[in-house]
């Protein structure tokens, strides 16, 4: 008998047709959501392989399965291209997400209950930086730090809290903080009270590794990160270190696996290594470069039309908008600038007094409308459509059909791929 061939888009027409819907979405929308990136078409087909079918539990050439002479290769070459874009000399590439590598950091480093300093979720920590709705906060006993009422960090504040609780861990990094972090000055503060250093570089690792935001690697006793942020590559974790003993290093191989995940996806393995190509490139360096001046563009139009930001030190991929002179909620407006096609978060704000799911800011990033090419004539109109519209009711309570036009053909004139 014949064996007929499976047609994916017939066999499961729902599923396709929604994948197609989204890309028309991505494709129609201005997207300014801070963590999110275009991966390239080579990374996508990298995580759209063969690969996917193999087990290959464990690292390369000590594995618990046969048949892993090609994947032992391929994680090989995405190490050592890490190692090369992050100036480090240890790097494991099998955490599933930055969840997974921050967890896996913690269980090789900590005992439960261990106290742990980390920067407030309200003030741009990350949730499992010891958030209460995170499982770190269950495991380890989290105290936090704040930003001051410049929207700085307060390294004083950290060097009280440390003589204070005297942490087994102090993180920094951060999910909304838009400045430059002084990874030296915390990491003295560390040693003076025996304290491991811990970075979280999510949402700068593609800056670092254009080296125009400072390597955390050289003060850090450890470093983790997504690779799907500004390193634009899969959706997937990573950890690094550097100058570290073996044993160290052992420690943090095994809380990955089997500590906390079995098989490793290879086929995003794959992207990964792909993504730290890219990131070798002067292409990328340049792209990297535009993502600075495309959000310190949009901040000094914030500025001139009296919107307040958070933070007036702009050095990363993002910056916060506080909406409260407005008397607008970050939901409302993010809301609302959805129906324009201008896809926000609503976020947080230092000493916000309405919850995570209202908020009283919205985070705003370039890392996406860099990837398109959109050029500064268009970032410009592009954020006054959205002064307009956070300081004019008339734009909130009925569409502006102009704008939405406008927005459309920007996304027309500037495809992703």
């Amino acid at each position: 008998m014949k064996k007929k061939k499976i047609n994916n888009k017939i066999y499961d027409n729902k599923i396709f047709d929604l994948i197609n819907k989204e890309y028309i979405r991505q494709k129609n929308q201005i997207n300014l959501i801070a963590s999110e990136s275009y991966s390239s078409i080579d990374v996508m087909k990298a995580q759209g392989s063969c690969l996917t079918n193999k087990y290959s539990e464990g690292y390369p050439n000590k594995r618990y399965y046969e048949g892993c002479k090609y994947v032992d290769e391929i994680e090989k070459i995405a190490i050592m291209r890490a190692k090369k874009i992050f100036d480090c000399d240890y790097v494991n590439v099998q955490p599933h997400s930055g969840s997974q590598a921050n967890l896996a950091v913690y269980n090789s480093l900590l005992n439960i209950g261990d106290t742990v300093l980390s920067m407030d979720l309200k003030h741009g920590g990350h949730l499992t930086h010891g958030s209460i709705f995170n499982i770190s906060s269950k495991l380890y006993n989290f105290k936090y730090y704040k930003l001051n009422k410049k929207g700085e960090i307060n390294y004083n504040n950290i060097y009280k809290l440390s003589k204070l609780y005297k942490p087994k861990m102090i993180i920094a990094g951060s999910s909304s903080f838009s400045g430059i972090i002084d990874w030296k000055k915390i990491s003295n503060i560390a040693k003076k009270f025996n304290s491991y250093f811990f970075v979280d570089m999510s949402h700068i690792a593609g800056l670092v590794a254009a080296k125009i935001y400072p390597n955390p690697i050289y003060f850090a006793d450890i470093v983790s990160s997504t690779t799907h942020k500004t390193l634009s590559g899969p959706r997937g974790g990573i950890i690094l270190s550097k100058n570290k003993d073996i044993s160290f290093y052992n420690k943090i191989d095994k809380s990955v696996f089997p500590g906390i995940q079995g098989g490793p996806l290879m086929h995003v393995i794959a992207a990964k290594a792909i993504c730290f190509k890219e990131a070798m490139s002067n292409k990328y360096i340049i792209y990297q470069k535009n993502i600075i001046k495309n959000i310190k563009q949009m901040a000094n139009i914030f500025k001139n039309r009296n919107i307040k930001l958070v933070s007036d030190s702009i050095e990363s991929n993002l910056l916060l908008l506080d909406l409260r002179k407005y008397n607008l909620t970050g939901l409302e407006i993010s809301n609302i600038l959805n129906n324009y096609n201008i896809i926000v978060n609503k976020n947080l704000i230092p000493n916000d007094k309405l919850n995570s799911n209202i908020t009283s800011g919205i985070r705003i990033g370039t890392t996406s409308i860099t990837r398109r090419n959109i050029t500064p004539k268009y970032i410009n109109i592009i954020t006054n459509i959205i002064c307009n519209i956070i300081t004019d009711i008339k734009y909130r309570n009925k569409i502006n059909n102009n704008f939405k036009k406008i927005i459309y053909n920007i996304c027309k004139k500037f495809p992703i791929y």
